[in-house]
């Protein structure tokens, strides 16, 4: 991925707080000599033997499972919010841009299964439940259902080998043009706009914390 010096994320609490907030992932790989994406949560854990690692799992029916012995690298996209820059809102003449987050994530992935698998889905399931009313539980549900649902899945584990991560959020704009965006964003008014004038917001009263 193309990350600009002034966009790139070097902080790895940073990349790994927003993995955690934006779990919904697109993994990539080869597959019969041709890109292949499927849009499907990952969970960003550790191995036994403390390597950070995603896991997750696809439907048996997904021929993508298929071809991770031959290509076991695999790309794993993570978007954040996102949103568009109307240059109307500088002070001077300018183009238009877009502000976004995104992390890469390569790695080499292997195959799971058993009580391994068992215990990656429980974690997945338990992150999304984590709050609701009536959170449904692995282990109270009846085992035959889900060892028959189970077959159906195909479960992995990839270990990270390489991060690449980008926020562009307007720090190449000056003071006054920045509270401008933040401004535009606003009364734009959209989710994402307000979710990206929000984010911004947030790092710039960060930065003035740190001075």
């Amino acid at each position: 991925m193309y990350v600009p010096k002034y966009y790139k994320v070097d902080s790895p609490g940073e990349v790994k707080d927003f993995i955690s907030a934006n779990g919904f992932a697109m993994l990539v790989s080869m597959v019969n000599k041709r890109l292949w994406a499927t849009h499907i949560p990952l969970i960003l854990d550790t191995d036994q033997h403390g390597k950070d690692i995603l896991t997750g799992h696809l439907s048996k029916a997904n021929k993508q499972w298929k071809d991770f012995g031959a290509n076991d690298e695999v790309m794993a996209v993570f978007l954040g919010p996102h949103s568009y820059i109307s240059s109307s809102w500088y002070d001077h003449e300018n183009v238009p841009t877009w502000n976004y987050i995104a992390v890469h994530v390569y790695g080499k992935i292997r195959l799971v299964e058993g009580d391994l698998l068992k215990e990656q889905l429980g974690k997945m399931v338990d992150k999304y439940e984590a709050g609701l009313k009536d959170p449904v539980n692995l282990k109270t549900m009846s085992q035959d259902f889900l060892e028959q649902e189970i077959k159906g899945l195909v479960g992995f584990e990839i270990e990270i080998t390489e991060i690449q991560a980008a926020s562009k959020l307007s720090q190449n704009r000056d003071a006054k043009n920045y509270d401008r965006i933040l401004a535009g964003l606003a009364q734009k008014g959209d989710r994402d706009s307000l979710r990206m004038a929000e984010i911004m917001k947030r790092k710039k009263d960060l930065s003035k914390d740190r001075k």
